[in-house]
């Protein structure tokens, strides 16, 4: 709810984004339209608010390419946190995963290879060979592991994909899409940090080849640390970009480019857009203290529970407001963690975040005497 509220003020303000601050002697400013994009399809996203800061057809199906191996990297990696599988295990390599075509790690039919191996030769060297093989160990076929892939898939929230194979290579019934995509990265981000920093790997060798990492902006932005290259004549030139700059971590989809310059170029104007005109924080350090009655103390802290993050304009968030709706009149007891009402923090006269209000600190009975003169003052209110 927090995204959408955001891309609704985005959308209404764009053109002529005009931000009056509370007095008049306030400079004003101004946020430029997003740049246009060479691409069929595109998103900008935050990673941490999931605000959407610039998009065009990012509901559109498209082939994913190579960017299917994000989503069996993470099938992949879901099993190893589950301790399904090791790093350590050997897996063995069956003449399918040796004749997959396209793209290759260059392993041998036959031969044991280290799964830990086969992953880095995978998310760097983008294997179809090591795809199809990591499927087939996971699962037993690739069929199987597919039917991962799109559980998933759903479990993330991407409503608009569908995976056939696990390498990305054509298929008449495989999809997704720039939103998807970005949904499908972030998640990676946020459950596998232990795991994520193999995308930013700027080489591999394997079997005396080293390949070095289609994503060139690893090589020219040291903020880009991953994730994901795709090709075929029938999807474009894809990219999956993620940046973490000036605070904050931007995830970036371009997919249906003409060529792989015109979409590192693109990517790049893309996050110089969200980090130079954006900026999120964090809202768990807002709390406030609140009346209670039949309690030994008179206030309670109250503020919101789990992590919230909130992106707007940059150096705006001064100018934000904050509005406690209180369920009713609290009235002891109440035990910490217990939801007391909402928090609305409102932006430009717009509501951007909703946002749970929990009890910080427990709220004991009083006794007798207290309890009596508060049940008399709630009467009167």
């Amino acid at each position: 709810m927090k995204s959408n509220l955001f891309n609704t003020f985005l959308k209404t303000a764009f053109l002529a984004l005009l931000i009056s601050s509370v007095n008049a002697e306030e400079p004003r400013f101004y946020i430029p339209e997003a740049p246009a994009v060479a691409a069929k399809s595109f998103i900008l996203m935050d990673h941490n608010s999931g605000a959407i800061l610039a998009s065009n057809n990012e509901n559109e199906m498209r082939s994913p390419a190579s960017l299917t191996k994000l989503m069996t990297s993470y099938v992949i990696f879901k099993r190893l946190k589950e301790e399904f599988i090791t790093l350590d295990e050997e897996v063995k390599i069956s003449e399918k995963a040796w004749r997959t075509g396209g793209s290759r790690s260059f392993i041998e039919v036959g031969k044991m290879i280290k799964l830990e191996d086969l992953l880095k030769g995978m998310i760097i060297q983008s294997g179809n060979d090591a795809s199809v093989a990591l499927a087939e160990h996971v699962a037993g076929s690739e069929g199987t592991f597919v039917l991962f892939m799109n559980d998933y898939a759903q479990q993330i929230g991407m409503i608009n994909s569908n995976f056939e194979n696990a390498s990305g290579l054509p298929h008449d019934n495989q999809y997704t899409t720039a939103k998807d995509m970005a949904l499908l990265s972030s998640a990676m981000i946020r459950e596998f940090p232990n795991y994520y920093n193999w995308y930013s790997q700027k080489e591999f060798t394997y079997n005396n080849i080293t390949q070095t990492n289609r994503n060139k902006l690893l090589f020219t932005d040291s903020t880009v640390d991953g994730l994901k290259t795709g090709w075929t004549e029938k999807a474009g030139y894809c990219l999956v970009t993620s940046a973490n700059r000036v605070g904050m971590r931007l995830i970036s989809v371009v997919m249906g480019s003409d060529s792989p310059s015109i979409r590192t170029a693109e990517t790049e104007k893309l996050l110089d857009y969200g980090f130079r005109f954006f900026e999120t924080q964090s809202v768990n350090d807002i709390s406030h203290q609140v009346p209670v009655f039949k309690s030994k103390q008179a206030n309670i802290k109250v503020g919101v529970s789990d992590t919230s993050f909130l992106t707007l304009p940059r150096n705006q968030f001064k100018y934000t407001t904050q509005t406690i709706n209180i369920m009713g009149d609290l009235v002891a007891p109440i035990n910490q963690g217990e939801q007391v009402g909402t928090l609305v923090i409102s932006f430009s006269n717009k509501d951007i975040a909703t946002l749970p209000l929990i009890a910080l600190e427990d709220a004991t009975e009083a006794g007798f005497f207290t309890q009596m003169i508060d049940t008399i003052k709630l009467l009167f209110r």
